[in-house]
């Protein structure tokens, strides 16, 4: 009778019967005989409408009966809110959902996969004018580059640096003078290696301290499901924590919390490394993955791989008749910048239990790394 090609009123008073007729299930041992009464008397004069197709009557008892409940099951006090709050919460949980289960967000720390992944850069041009506020702000959601600039306003001399976080997520420095102060949306080490900011330097009135840019770090997705499917594999970009690594940084200060460090994986366990600048070579042939190989190129930023000797502090393929195999249950990392890169020819091999997932996708800034990782 209700079909497919029924009157639109007929399938809403048909649907709204349904669902009174459910409700009244709900509410029949908290209501009074007389309301119940009342309720069953309107949803009956619905049914009888219904049957005999009166258009006019299904709509007078549909909205008695959306009265009654409007009387009886008032709804909640700031339904609104709570609606929202709910819903809210429910993102939130889906979203830890998916960080801890599937994807990751990483923030590409240090240069040690360049070019292939960009850690934090600064660049300093004390010679160019900071670009125009438009500029800038493209620049910033492009290519995740922030300009500082700082001129001396006196003659002045730098007494102390503090590293600071704003609105705390933000690094900044403060550069403390005996006259002046600035603060610097850039992280601490940035400005002593490229731009050269120490305590006890002096300038004259005009005199520029800092004027440059900072490219942030690559923001990466960390694949966590992939390795729960299968082993890791031999040129994987790939996320392990610190956790038991004789890290510099766990070197210097074994209470520290483990770090995250994101290379390449060049030994799977049983393999056996050589390097001979700029190649590297996996169980006595010339490693052929394509990571590999655009690394020993040579080209387009890249340097190959090379040794470095015991007195730095590196303790794995130090020279290049030096081999290294992989224990069971572990993996050697690389970084793609192996000139400056603390590595598994460093700090030794990574336990199998230590590695995060794979590095899956850039998501930001949107140049030059935008993408797949490979």
């Amino acid at each position: 009778m209700f079909g497919f090609f029924a009157p639109r009123y007929l399938k809403e008073g048909k649907l709204f019967q349904k669902n009174a007729r459910k409700f009244l299930h709900y509410k029949r041992d908290l209501w009074s005989a007389a309301t119940v009464a009342e309720f069953e008397t309107h949803l009956a004069k619905l049914e009888s409408a219904l049957r005999h197709r009166d258009r006019p009557q299904v709509q007078e008892a549909s909205q008695q009966l959306d009265q009654m409940v409007g009387v009886h099951a008032p709804p909640a006090k700031d339904a609104a809110w709570r609606e929202n709050c709910e819903v809210f919460l429910v993102a939130i949980v889906i979203a830890i959902g998916i960080r801890t289960y599937f994807l990751q967000p990483f923030t590409i720390p240090t240069g040690s996969m360049q070019p292939t992944l960009n850690g934090i850069i600064g660049v300093s041009t004390p010679n160019e004018p900071v670009p125009n506020f438009f500029l800038r702000a493209v620049e910033f959601f492009w290519r995740g580059r922030n300009y500082i600039d700082a001129v001396s306003k006196t003659d002045d001399t730098i007494v102390g640096i503090e590293e600071f976080k704003r609105f705390r997520f933000f690094t900044c420095t403060r550069i403390d003078c005996e006259k002046q102060s600035f603060s610097v949306w850039a992280p601490l080490d940035t400005l002593r290696a490229q731009f050269h900011i120490d305590t006890m330097r002096q300038y004259r009135a005009g005199d520029v301290i800092v004027r440059g840019y900072i490219d942030a770090g690559d923001h990466v997705f960390v694949d966590k499901m992939t390795y729960n499917f299968r082993a890791p594999r031999r040129s994987d970009v790939f996320v392990f924590n610190t956790s038991g690594i004789p890290t510099q940084e766990n070197r210097s200060n074994p209470a520290a919390l483990s770090q995250f460090y994101i290379k390449r994986l060049a030994g799977t366990p049983g393999d056996t490394l050589r390097i001979a600048p700029p190649n590297l070579f996996l169980n006595g042939e010339l490693a052929k993955e394509r990571g590999f190989v655009r690394v020993m190129a040579a080209g387009d930023g890249y340097r190959g791989y090379c040794n470095f000797p015991p007195m730095t502090g590196f303790k794995n393929l130090t020279a290049p008749d030096e081999t290294f195999t992989v224990p069971e249950g572990h993996y050697f990392a690389l970084g793609d910048n192996s000139y400056h890169s603390s590595d598994s020819r460093f700090f030794g091999t990574i336990p199998k239990q230590n590695i995060m997932g794979r590095g899956l996708f850039v998501y930001l800034p949107f140049a030059p790394h935008f993408g797949l990782i490979k």
